[in-house]
């Protein structure tokens, strides 16, 4: 399978800038879930600018109807 990075920055909405995994989605999820995160493309917008990706703060946000 290719990766489509220039297809899928048009919807990272990660803001973390020096991020070397942005638009490689398998390299991001695989750092996420290593260390019990999240990526930023599953918060909304004003969470993911706390850059707080924890599976207790998504499901925080599940619980609250915000996600």
């Amino acid at each position: 399978m290719d990766c489509t990075k220039e297809k899928n920055l048009a919807r990272c909405n990660c803001t973390y800038e020096p991020c070397a995994r942005k638009g490689s989605c398998c390299e991001c999820l695989s750092y996420h879930v290593g260390m019990r995160q999240l990526p930023a493309c599953v918060f909304p917008a004003e969470a993911e600018k706390t850059y707080d990706r924890s599976y207790e703060h998504f499901a925080r946000l599940v619980a609250e109807k915000r996600v």
